[in-house]
Formats: structure tokens, sequence, C-alpha cells
């Protein structure tokens, strides 16, 4: 007889939840069935009733939707949710929430292990980059979350905070200290529910993200990282701890996973208030443009249920919407390059030439592979042993990531030479030199943008990308290593041209572009260091396209510290 496992139960739960919100299922069939997982009575009526509220109350909202609200934040990803809350904690104001894609409870986005079959699936906008000589003339998918969640609810879980010297540069670039290393330690300390190794001076307990070291790893993960001791890179119990201050090290990752299923944002920062009064949340809800008086932004023109809407806002409008869409956004209302925006025939209402420049994203090789004697299955993540590291000593901070994969992972091309049960070390790098940009194809907001992303085109990231793949060879092919390798499938020991074509045949995007609408104090620069758009009233942007220079690892909590930021700026009036 099969047993069911606590994260299969937690799943079930979990659907049952969304399908009562949604009243697709009656609260005593909830309780009967939620009884049947394991779940005692009192917690069943608890947690049926919480549901119901939910459901009832955001129901009665989209009913009674208002022609204005005091704020409304456009995109529900690991930004904007953080945003409506801190927003919405004030019950005198009232917050609109609009997310473009639906409700984030399908068993792909749910189950961690799996994340990768939401790439170019229903949950991500599809989009891809133009054609570049650094890719071989390809074009890769550039995934973004198209859900409640954003990236949150399709990503690989893993919370990396970034090194502290990529604050520090962001407080340079602001001209602000709050946005530097030490304030936003703070913050971290203050939001984390960290349940791994204690360290008062660097982790949070008790705070709304909950964050774990992979639990019951794969053999690999521990393995790989003693390999990595065994080529010289220190390995730490902590991978945002004391690692990320310093020259790096290898760690088993920290994971936004509980119970076997994915915490996205959301499930932290909305789900606990959505049965308040004052946050009203549309989903399936695409924002076309701004509306403007002037320079003053007025509200948002909004297609949902059918109908294209303009809501208007009292006190300012904040752009979540992501590194592609909130650069769209701004284009189609006339803000950005004069140039550009004379060629959609848009009228001119700011020109910040910045708009949609300094595009920035993380690329991993796909992949370096190994046969095992036997299957291993993945666990959690499927992805739970990384690294930071230098490619040149002389480097102040690590500008390589790779991932340990417990799938072949793999690109267009070099699936054709990868094994089933194979599992990868993806050669990561994560301080491009190179910049790219977004161009618009027309004024339709259904248009596709055109992504210039520009990868590998800067030769120290070329150059970085060689070290990154030799080093990982070295560590797939090391002692720790050989319980787990049958033979070594790609790429092999080659050398020169050959392996510049695999890396450009093998790349893939990290899924972490950012940096569009920089914040800064330069001319290319789209916010200031209060994250108001430069010569535009009532308007605000809090995603990770922000970030003037993209930050040392993946890029969910560095979004949520962007968020909780402007919640802090907005508190402070």
């Amino acid at each position: 007889m099969k047993t069911t496992t606590q994260a299969q139960r937690s799943a079930q739960l979990e659907l049952l939840e969304a399908q009562l919100m949604a009243g697709r299922l009656d609260r005593r069939r909830f309780i009967r069935l939620a009884g049947a997982l394991g779940t005692t009575g009192l917690a069943a009526i608890t947690m049926a009733d919480k549901a119901l509220a939910i459901g009832a109350n955001q129901a009665e909202l989209r009913r009674e939707l208002k022609p204005r609200y005091d704020y409304i934040v456009c995109g529900a990803g690991s930004s904007g949710s953080v945003v409506a809350r801190r927003l919405a904690e004030d019950p005198g104001v009232q917050v609109l929430l609009l997310e473009a894609g639906g409700a984030a409870d399908a068993p792909s986005i749910l189950n961690p292990a799996v994340w990768y079959t939401n790439i170019g699936g229903p949950f991500d906008w599809g989009f891809k980059t133009m054609p570049r000589p650094g890719l071989n003339n390809r074009s890769i998918a550039m995934p973004m979350g198209k859900a409640i969640g954003g990236g949150s609810s399709i990503n690989a879980t893993v919370w990396a905070r970034g090194h502290k010297h990529d604050y520090d540069h962001w407080a340079r670039a602001s001209g602000d200290e709050a946005w530097g290393y030490r304030h936003v330690l703070e913050i971290y300390k203050r939001i984390e529910d960290w349940q791994g190794e204690p360290d008062p001076a660097r982790r949070g307990k008790g705070g709304l993200v909950f964050m774990q070291p992979a639990p019951d790893p794969s053999p690999l993960a521990p393995a790989m990282v003693q390999a990595c001791a065994s080529v010289g890179i220190p390995a730490f119990a902590d991978h945002n701890g004391a690692m990320m201050e310093g020259p790096g090290g290898a760690a088993i990752a920290n994971l936004c996973v509980k119970d076997g299923q994915r915490r996205n944002v959301p499930s932290h920062y909305l789900y606990p208030i959505m049965d308040q009064a004052n946050l009203t949340i549309l989903t399936q809800a695409l924002v076309h443009k701004l509306t403007l008086d002037g320079k003053k932004v007025t509200g948002v023109e909004v297609e949902w249920d059918g109908q294209l809407r303009k809501i208007g806002a009292a006190r300012e409008v904040v752009l979540s919407a992501g590194a592609i869409n909130t650069p769209r956004i701004l284009m189609l209302s006339g803000i950005g390059d004069a140039t550009e925006l004379k060629r959609l025939g848009v009228p001119v209402v700011a020109n910040l030439p910045g708009v949609g420049r300094n595009f920035q994203d993380h690329t991993m090789v796909a992949a370096c592979m190994w046969e095992p004697p036997e299957g291993l299955p993945p666990r959690n993540n499927s992805a739970e042993a990384t690294f930071f590291w230098k490619s040149d000593p002389k480097l102040a901070t690590p500008d390589m990531q790779p991932f340990q994969i417990e799938i072949p992972f793999s690109s267009e091309l070099t699936s054709k030479r990868a094994v089933p049960t194979a599992w990868t070390i993806g050669p990561g790098i994560v301080r491009p030199e190179s910049r790219g940009h977004l161009r618009l194809k027309s004024s339709n907001p259904r248009d596709e943008v055109e992504i210039h992303a520009k990868v590998l085109e800067h030769p120290q990231d070329m150059a970085a990308m060689r070290k990154a793949v030799e080093l990982c060879r070295e560590i797939g092919n090391a002692p720790p290593m050989k319980a787990y390798v049958k033979r070594e499938v790609m790429p092999g020991p080659i050398k020169g041209k050959e392996l510049d074509n695999f890396i450009r045949d093998a790349a893939v995007s990290y899924f972490h572009a950012t940096c569009t609408a920089k914040m800064g104090t330069d001319k290319m620069s789209v916010v200031d260091a209060r994250l108001r758009v430069y010569g535009i009233e009532n308007l605000r942007i809090a995603d990770g396209s922000i970030m003037p220079r993209i930050t040392t690892g993946n890029t969910m909590a560095p979004c949520v510290i962007i968020g909780e930021r402007l919640g802090e700026i907005l508190r402070a009036g």
C-alpha cells in the first residue's frame, strides 16, 4: 500500500483551501477531507473559517470595485506583495493590488521539486531574448512568473540575500545609506524566520518569511560541498551568513520550503491579511498604462473582467511589475527615452532615457553533467547545494554561483547529449559586465517586448564563465563525488573555441532579469533613493528593475528587501 508523505498531505490540504476559498468546495466537505489528511478537528475548522472569510471578502470587494483607491500596486510578485501588505497594515488606507496572472495553487507551483516545468507554461510570461552573437545567435527563454507571487511562485525557492558589497554599492549609487548593508541586514533579521544554525548577528527568528537549509537533502548535495572544500572552497553551514560577507564558500542552499511545499512571498505577506476590508486583489488584471494629468499620475488603465477600466489613485501608484513589464508600462505611458517614444507614436510625458536600459541577468551554463551508477531521485527543490567564488582572486566580490541540480538540466542544444538519470552542476556568473536593453515593438500593450539581453558579450563575462565551467568540472570529478559518478556526460576536457561554443550553446537565463529602471543620481537613473520616478508625481517603482547593479545570487530575497524599503519610506511620510 502506498504511503502518503507529509509533503503530499500538505499539497492536498493547500489545494483544498484554494478550492474552498474559490467557492468550489463547501465547509463541511473541507473539514472532512482535511481530517482524512491528518488535520485535527479544531485546526481544520480554523483553516476553513479563514479560507471562507478570505474568499467571501475578496469576492465582495471585487463586486464593489471602487473607482478610486488610496494606493494602487501593479504586480503581486516578490516586491509588490510586500508593498501591498505594508500599506494595508494601516486600516485607514484603501489598497488595490493588480496581478496579470491568476492564483498560485497549481501542483507545479506548490511542488518545489518541479519548478522547472513552469518554464514556458501558463504561469510564465513566456519572454524570449532576441538572437545575439553571445549565444551563437540563439534566442533563450527569460522566465518571469505570471501568477500571484510572480517569480516566487515559479522559481527554485532559493533565499539568497546577496553579498554585503551589493547593498553598499546601492547606497553609493543612490546617495542614501539606508540602502547599505548595515540597514538591509537589520531588515533581513526582522523579516526572517530562520530555521538553521543560530547566528544572532546575521539571522532573524520569528519573522514573516520561513526559510531553512534544504532538509534531508539528496546525498549529492553534501558531497558537492565536500568536493568544493577539496579544491579550496570552504564549507559553511549557512550560505547567507558570514559566507556572503567575504570571498565566498559552499553550502546547502536556504530554501523557502515548508513541509515539502513552496512558500511563495504572498503566503507570508498577503494570505494572512486577505480577509481585511482595505485590501482588494484583482487577478487576471493586465495594466495597460498609467493615467496622468500633466506629470501627475492619477491612476491606471487596466484590462479586467473583459473590460478596459480606469481606476484612480488618490495618493500614489506603485509599479511592481518586474524588470520587463515595469519599463513597458512606463514607456506606454509616455515615460522613457523621447526618441523611442516618438518612434512608437506615444506622446512624451517625461524624457527618461534610462527606462529599459541597463538590463542585467545572471547566466547559467546548462550543463556540466554526470551520469550516476544508479538513479538518485531529486529532493526538495532539486537544487540543494551551491557555492559562490571568484573567477579572479583580485576581485572584491564573488562573481560565480554554480548550482548543483539533481536532474539533467540542459539547453535545447545540450539536451541532445543529456542522460535521463544524470545530475548537473550549472556554472553560473552573477556579476555580469554585459548590459542589455528593452525595446517596444509598438504602442499595443499586448505586443511583445524586444529583449536585447547581450548575454556573454562582454569579454570579462566569457572569461568568468570559462573559469566557472573548469571549476565545476574539477568539483564534479573530485574524490567526494566518485560514488555518484559513472561517467562525465559533458563537456569533457575541451578548450579554446570548442569550450567557447559549448558555453554559448549551453547558456540559459538564471531567471534574474533586473536593473531596467535603476535607482541613482546620474542621467540614466529612473528613480531616486525614495523610489520616486524622476519628473513624475505620485509614482514609485518597487521591484528588481530599480537595482543599480544586480545582486550576487538569486534575486527573490533582494526584491523582498526592495518592497520592505518602500514600506519603510511610505510609513515615514
